[in-house]
């Protein structure tokens, strides 16, 4: 399914809303009346709100689940200030008539003929209190069988007739198992109206409810946008349509109608000529005042109106008083004046003459340009530029857009501030001497206009300003500038998947290291540095450490920490996560001690990353939660904000707290991020629904996947949906389109140097190769496999389902196993990886370590711990029982729902060794429990009975837990990157041969390594070592396994690991 982007695009007909949105609650309250009038009690709901708000569709759907209720409705007319006697009523008998005939009157034609005239002459002996009686005998009547429902609509525009009689039913007949509704409208209810009274005594009644219907929030908006065009629309114009409608639903689907994409084209005709005929009927002094305070804006105080109006205080307030009456204007608690809706307003201004626009907007401008107290605080340099160009008066409206958007930028109000610039840019042209009123040239505020876009998160509008700009500016005169644009340059085409922007930022790296060595030459060699590290993780290290060293020379803390970060960004990969963590907080306190908080947001998310990598989740969630509160005080929630909540979802995924993820997602979905700072968050929304088996699962995911037909997506992005297309495929079965996906993900050039987003596609595509019999894709896992670092927990927990899928040991048998074993476990439905399982049904065959990690809210290093598939296991034919032997017994030990959360108490945190800190579980708790019980039974191999081990038992070995002979050709221990060929390292074992490291290898001190020869094991088994290290570090792994390989640091790739 495609994602309608511009969902409102070339929209033309009236479409209708199928959606019931936000009424949960009024429909509960009129369900639980229902409920009472079941047992004999009499019932009233006076429901209210204003037009358009969804009171009669409120109605329609409960009347849809009335429960075997019957429902008779009567509407009120509008007929001058006293409506139609007793019209609600007669409908409704006219409806009983046409359907039952008259003999449902049960003989008293006569007296109903006061409400139709067409059943007979009308008794002249019957006065009103006999009709009363009459209705409220055939209402309980007809109520004899079952509960009755009258509907009552309209009712302020009900006559003194009719609301005496509803008034005996309510008071007076008590009628049983009847329950009465009533609608009315409260923006017709101006200070004299009867039905005021009416309510107010009605309310007192025993058994009379009240329901208030309020707008709907922005998301129940969205929800009608959605139903009416069949997909979510663009989040941008959700809030127009919002912005515009404030949440009346009525509104919302004349605006949709439209047809404009954004929501700014004029107001329907239908509607507007509805909107301004209430205005049409205030008295005449006050229609000059509404028109006068909708030029002011939604909202407008007492004292700039009435120094604007220049009307004598009694000729004002009498104005005032006459449309607040009307319902057209709210008198708030401040002094001021708000639209009741900003529709109105809107339709008011617009009906302005243009003469009475231009004259009104300069009255504005002029007096709060003399006194800016009369708005409110901050506001007068915006309210000012506003007025001047809505008075095109271009002059004064170029100076002040200027000065307005330089108070909007230190307000980090970005997007008011791009919109502003904008303006300073049409009305340049129009200005002969615009550069001399401003006190600038064109390129800076070109330059100016593109960087406030950017922020703003208007990419594509940032990059054609940047286009401009590059035109403009002369390289060989100012090469720093020229090397600013080209920076942004690239980091636009990346961010836009237009391109990687190599070409750009090279030619960038040449310009600034050729410009003189000042401040900004040090900050944009760390703004260079840190683009082009997603591309060349040494060379933006090289560059990283120049910028740090030119700004701690001039002293620029700023640019020294944006250049710290880099280094610990690049850090965190090649040597490893601690030293990288380390670089990254000394330039979180760097950007804190000197009040930097955009500096601060950006460390945050780079440490909120790194800690995930290291998987320590918990600490990664908590520094995007608060990162994200950091962002919003700087105006950034559409930029850093959104990778901040994304990394924040990601923990969260990882640490079972799907639904706190989701609404992560949810979140992220309304500000709407730019480029591919909204793909991540998708890509996780995406990954949620699918595993949850949701219905709206595939439209995410292609709107997910549609990233891939961009023309250039980068690694941290690309291979998340490759695993996604695969893991989609293999849901719904189609293990040929998983396995072609597979295939297409591999023939990737950039694999080997991504080892993070490398081993989920490793592990995802070893289950399409095992799903589909594919030995060619098999055999390119396995070498890739062989090549690919294991540095970090995640690595090795895919490295461990990698192993498992080839092993053909499913964790279905896991669920077995703990069944077997008396524990309860329950399957949620929805999909495990490609494997689905139904609700108490067992897992598929594809599901492996890590898709059970993610049910049993596990880390994934504890599975890489708990998980230990070695090759005398794999060749076993009882290895599949064997895996769940393993998996089993640890299902119980995490929090998986409500009826493992008691477990979830005996999870212990040790303090950490060394830098970061690796929660591990621990034994014990506050009370014993079945938990626990099992945790001791599979610690004890002895106590497994022959039916869960499915092989004799046998004597624990007495060799190294960590080693195990085979008589089979393995892989070294140890592999050394770079090692010259023939060095005895890198086949098969063979006696005599050792594996140590060559002479120019490095260590950093933090592991010491042994030999190892065939059939005996490690000389010394390694340990860690806490000492000063100088220089990178190389970490083997002593087990022999793929994913056995550590990560090496190049020789001169700029890093360094703290002393």
């Amino acid at each position: 399914m495609s994602y309608p982007h511009g969902i409102l695009d070339g929209v033309t007909t009236r479409a209708r809303n199928t959606a019931f949105v936000g009424r949960d609650a009024e429909i509960a309250g009129l369900r639980e009346a229902l409920k009472r009038v079941r047992t004999d009690e009499p019932a009233m709901v006076l429901v209210g709100g204003e037009a358009g708000v969804g009171k009669t569709r409120l109605i329609e759907e409960f009347r849809r689940h009335g429960g075997g209720a019957r429902f008779l409705t009567g509407q009120c007319l509008e007929l001058g200030e006293e409506g139609l006697p007793y019209a609600p009523f007669a409908g409704i008998l006219r409806e009983l008539v046409r359907a039952e005939g008259v003999a449902v009157l049960d003989g008293h034609e006569a007296e109903f003929a006061r409400l139709l005239p067409e059943l007979g002459a009308v008794s002249h002996d019957a006065d009103r209190g006999v009709l009363f009686d009459r209705v409220a005998t055939l209402l309980t009547r007809l109520a004899a069988d079952r509960p009755l429902v009258v509907v009552l609509e309209d009712l302020h525009w009900a006559d003194r007739s009719t609301r005496d009689l509803i008034e005996f039913l309510v008071r007076g007949a008590r009628t049983a198992r009847v329950l009465m509704i009533c609608t009315y409208r409260t923006d017709e209810l101006h200070r004299g109206h009867p039905l005021r009274a009416f309510v107010a005594e009605l309310d007192r009644a025993r058994g009379v409810e009240r329901l208030d219907l309020g707008r709907l929030d922005r998301d129940g908006t969205a929800e009608i946008l959605a139903s009416i065009f069949g997909g979510e629309p663009a989040q941008r114009s959700i809030d127009k349509v919002h912005m515009r409608a404030q949440g009346n639903p009525f509104f919302v689907e004349e605006l949709a109608a439209s047809g404009d994409p954004m929501a700014c084209a004029d107001i329907p005709e239908s509607l507007r000529d509805l909107l301004l005929a209430r205005v049409d009927r205030l008295p005449e002094s006050a229609q000059p005042v509404l028109r006068i305070a909708a030029a002011g804006g939604n909202r407008i105080g007492h004292d700039l109106l009435a120094t604007v109006a220049g009307l004598p205080e009694t000729a004002l307030d009498t104005a005032l008083r006459a449309a607040v009456a009307a319902q057209l204007l709210v008198a708030d608690s401040d002094g001021g004046y708000e639209f009741r809706h900003a529709l109105v307003r809107e339709a008011v201004h617009d009906d302005l003459l243009p003469g009475e626009h231009a004259r009104l907007h300069a009255r504005y401008a002029a007096a709060i340009e003399a006194d800016p107290t009369l708005v409110a605080a901050g506001r007068a340099p915006a309210e000012t530029a506003h007025h001047w160009y809505a008075a095109h008066d271009h002059p004064r409206a170029l100076v002040t857009s200027r000065a307005a958007a330089v108070a909007a930028g230190e307000r980090y109000a970005h997007a008011e501030q791009a919109r502003l610039l904008e303006r300073v840019l049409d009305l340049w042209e129009q200005i002969p001497d615009a550069g001399e009123r401003l006190g600038l040239d064109h390129l800076t505020l070109l330059e100016e206009t593109m960087v406030a876009t950017y922020t703003a998160g208007d990419f594509k509008r940032s990059l054609s300003l940047n286009r401009a700009a590059l035109a403009a500016v002369d390289q060989s005169v100012e090469p720093l500038r020229a090397a600013r644009l080209l920076t942004r340059r690239g980091k636009l085409l990346g961010s836009l998947g237009k391109s990687d922007g190599t070409h750009e930022l090279r030619e960038a790296v040449v310009l600034a290291e050729t410009a003189t060595d000042d401040a900004a030459r040090a900050q944009l060699l760390a703004d260079i540095a840190y683009q082009i590290s997603r591309i060349d993780r040494a060379e933006g290290a090289r560059i990283a450490s120049l910028a740090r060293a030119a700004a701690e020379s001039l002293g620029d803390v700023a640019a020294a920490v944006n250049a710290t970060l880099t280094l610990g960004r690049v850090c965190s990969r090649l040597v490893a996560g601690e030293i990288g963590l380390a670089e990254l907080r000394e330039a979180e306190e760097r950007a804190r001690s000197i009040g930097d908080v955009e500096q601060l947001v950006h460390a945050q998310v780079n440490i909120s990353d790194a800690l995930f990598e290291v998987g320590d989740y918990a600490g990664s969630a908590k520094t995007a939660a608060a990162g994200t509160r950091d962002a919003a005080k700087v105006g950034v929630d559409r930029s850093s904000g959104a990778f901040l909540r994304s990394n924040h979802a990601e923990a969260l995924v990882a640490l079972g707290r799907w639904d706190e993820a989701e609404a992560i997602c949810a979140e992220s979905a309304r500000f709407d991020p730019p480029g591919h700072l909204g793909l991540h968050w998708l890509q996780i929304r995406a990954n949620l629904r699918l595993a949850r088996g949701d219905a709206s699962a595939p439209e995410v995911i292609g709107r997910a996947l549609a990233f891939l037909r961009r023309p250039y997506v980068s690694a941290q992005h690309r291979l998340p949906l490759l695993v996604l297309q695969v893991e989609a495929a293999l849901s719904v079965g189609d293990a040929a389109a998983a396995a072609s996906a597979a295939h297409g993900g591999l023939s990737a050039s950039d694999l080997i140097g991504n080892p993070r987003y490398t081993w989920p596609l490793l592990a995802v595509s070893a289950r399409a190769a095992v799903a589909a019999d594919d030995a060619g894709l098999r055999s390119s896992i396995e070498a890739l496999a062989a090549e690919l670092e294991c540095l970090y927990p995640a690595d090795r927990a895919y490295a461990a389902q990698t192993h498992a899928s080839f092993a053909a040991a499913p964790p279905g048998s896991a669920v077995a196993g703990a069944r077997a074993a008396g524990s309860a476990v329950e399957v949620p439905g929805g999909s495990l990886g490609a494997g689905s399982a139904a609700p108490g049904g067992s897992l598929g065959a594809g599901s492996t370590a890590l898709g059970w990690a993610r049910w049993v809210r596990v880390r994934p290093r504890q599975v890489a711990r708990w998980v230990r598939v070695r090759p005398w296991q794999r060749r076993a034919p009882q290895a599949p029982r064997a895996w769940g032997r393993r998996l089993a017994p640890r299902r119980d030990l995490v929090s998986l729902g409500p009826r493992c959360q008691a477990s979830a108490a005996h999870r212990r945190r040790q303090p950490p060794r060394g830098g970061v800190g690796r929660p591990r579980l621990r034994r014990g708790g506050p009370t014993a429990s079945p938990t626990r019980s099992l945790a001791r039974w599979w610690r004890s191999p002895r106590r497994w009975p022959r039916w869960a081990t499915g092989r004799p038992r046998a004597r624990r070995s007495k060799r190294p837990a960590r080693w195990r002979p085979t008589s089979t050709p393995g892989r070294c221990v140890t592999r050394w990157p770079g090692w010259p060929a023939g060095s005895g390292c890198a086949g098969p074992w063979e006696p005599g041969p050792t594996c140590s490291p060559p002479a120019s290898a490095r260590c950093c001190g933090w592991w010491r390594w042994g030999t190892a020869t065939a059939g005996s094991p490690p000389s010394s088994t390694y340990r860690r070592k806490r000492s000063a290290c100088t220089s990178p570090a190389s970490s083997p792994s002593s087990r022999s396994r793929i994913g056995s390989k550590r990560q090496q640091s190049p020789t001169g790739s700029g890093c360094s690991a703290p002393t």
